[in-house]
């Protein structure tokens, strides 16, 4: 060849190894955001039928392998260290106001006697002070540990879910409603990014960061970084027609009405039939035709939505692997507490050292399929270097 012609193949095989093959490319697709929130709301749920701190240690560690595995690099995903910090807090002030104000689990083992301050006779059952027993703060901490995986599990599913993708799925029934609750959703993630934005750049002008000072120097610029992006939102949304319903005959409204508002009954009719013993006949049944009919309204009320969908997010093998995975944890967990309640609630009367259950733990460990049936997280390229001239 010429020194000015192209090269022997090399051009053709290097466009061959660039080209994406479709394998490839839907091994890259992401997850359907709302398979993640309820692979977390399931793992929450699950943290609701147990006090054992062992098992509430595991599904918190169960999500943050999950999250720490298959977050995105995006500056909504860093929400998740804050909702941690928040279960922490949840976790101090319990056992504070456990010491302080007492508990009501008596105890024999004094670990510290504060000084009691004398109350008035109308404040009979509340203290303030005195013994301080380890029965005590072990009932607060079993109990704070629900509510702290419960605040971990929702952390997740918003470090883990792109809240637009998720408005994207929603019925068109539920459009509106939903862009309220993902902005809402958006508001904990957003304020995170521009306080350590913030932060980051103080501290590379030489100014103070931390304590008092610096947080009231840091907040008046993350208010007005809020207020101006409200107002590029609602700009945004009115531009878009945000609002805007077709015309519908009435006989179909009033149909969509009556089945979405007759759902609803049916669900909360369901749901207390399978919570009391003597409704566990018709439970199941009530509750499966009030989400029917649920479900019939909505699809109904989405014929008042105008939108389109750009691309939409498709629900694949891999959303019902993740979305199984949280279910199959919850499950486990419910059954486990009506077969072996004494496992999932460890006593503190007399204080004993909680155990560790077997199969409940296996089924906990059930939650980290999503690390593995998903694809990870694209990585930030970095920057390619310039091609280097040679000399003539």
């Amino acid at each position: 060849m010429g020194a000015g012609g192209p090269p022997s193949g090399g051009g053709a095989l290097s466009a061959r190894a660039s080209a994406p093959t479709p394998g490839r490319h839907h091994r890259t697709v992401p997850v359907h955001p709302g398979a993640w929130w309820l692979w977390a709301l399931a793992l929450g749920t699950a943290a609701t039928r147990t006090t054992n701190p062992l098992l509430l240690s595991l599904l918190v560690a169960v999500s943050a392998y999950v999250v720490i595995a298959r977050r995105p690099h995006a500056p909504w995903s860093r929400s998740y260290g804050a909702f941690v910090k928040l279960a922490l807090a949840v976790l101090v002030i319990r056992l504070l106001f456990t010491a302080v104000l007492g508990s009501p689990i008596p105890g024999t083992h004094t670990l510290v006697t504060l000084p009691e301050v004398p109350l008035p006779d109308w404040a009979q059952g509340i203290r303030l002070g005195g013994r301080v027993t380890a029965e005590g703060l072990a009932f607060a901490l079993y109990d704070a540990m629900k509510l702290a995986t419960l605040l971990i599990c929702v952390g997740a599913a918003n470090a883990l879910a792109n809240p637009a993708r998720l408005l994207k799925s929603l019925p068109g029934a539920l459009y509106e409603m939903g862009v309220a609750v993902v902005v809402a959703l958006t508001f904990a993630p957003n304020l995170i990014a521009d306080v350590q934005r913030l932060r980051a750049a103080r501290r590379l002008r030489g100014r103070q960061d931390s304590g008092v000072r610096g947080l009231l120097q840091v907040g008046l610029p993350v208010l007005e970084g809020a207020l101006e992006r409200s107002v590029a939102l609602a700009a945004a949304m009115d531009a878009r027609g945000y609002g805007r319903t077709a015309q519908v005959p009435a006989p179909v409204r009033r149909t969509t009405a009556a089945l979405t508002l007759g759902g609803l009954l049916g669900v909360c009719a369901g749901t207390y039939g399978l919570l009391t013993a003597a409704g566990g006949t018709y439970g199941v049944p009530v509750l499966l035709a009030g989400v029917a009919a649920a479900l019939a309204g909505l699809w109904l009320g989405g014929r008042r939505s105008v939108r389109t969908r750009y691309r939409p997010d498709r629900w694949d093998a891999r959303a019902w692997l993740v979305t199984a995975s949280g279910v199959a944890v919850a499950a486990l967990m419910f059954l486990a507490a009506a077969r072996d309640p004494a496992a999932l609630h460890p006593g503190v009367v007399p204080l004993v050292a909680p155990s560790l259950p077997l199969w409940p733990a296996a089924a906990v460990l059930i939650g980290l399929l999503p690390a593995f049936v998903t694809p990870a997280p694209v990585p930030v390229s970095a920057p390619v270097p310039a091609p280097v001239k040679e000399p003539s």
